[in-house]
């Protein structure tokens, strides 16, 4: 019978052992786990910071001369006065533009002379315009690089008369 009440205090003690060790081995994984997700985290968000950097490129814009046409034959002859204004990334796009500029108001000329008022009259027309216009003095430059800096051409005069 003495053997029965020590083993019970060595089952005891080894119970209380194999609880505090499950409980250390507990506390271990989750400072593991938090640890782990902090680090990772702050991967991510150093990721989008430099992500943020690359993405807030500045703008500048670059002012055209302004445009007057004779816009097709509707009722009675039209015309078109339009003042144009490229937005650019803030890189050498600029001195190619100027480079091209007679080749790139005549493209827009073309299109222009093409119009009629009717097509120009809705908000549609006037976006649809200004996206054909961006699509155009992109296909004007020679490197692919200037094409990506044009981000839109921009009206800054619309008259119809």
């Amino acid at each position: 019978m003495a053997d029965k009440p020590d083993a019970e205090k060595t089952e005891k003690k080894s119970g209380k052992k194999g609880m505090v060790i499950m409980i250390l081995v507990a506390i271990i994984a989750i400072g593991a786990g938090a640890g782990g997700a902090w680090f990772v985290m702050q991967g991510q968000q150093e990721d989008e910071f430099e992500r943020g950097q690359t993405k807030k490129i500045p703008t500048a814009f670059k002012e055209l001369d302004i445009f007057t046409v004779n816009l097709q034959p509707e009722e009675k002859g039209q015309y078109l006065q339009l003042g144009l204004t490229i937005k650019i990334r803030d890189t050498d796009v600029s001195i190619e533009i100027d480079r091209l500029i007679p080749e790139i108001r005549n493209r827009i000329l073309l299109i222009l002379t093409s119009k009629t008022a009717k097509d120009l009259s809705t908000l549609a027309g006037k976006q649809f315009l200004s996206s054909e216009l961006t699509d155009e003095v992109r296909n004007t430059l020679d490197s692919e690089i200037h094409r990506e800096a044009i981000l839109e051409v921009l009206f800054t005069s619309f008259v119809i008369q």
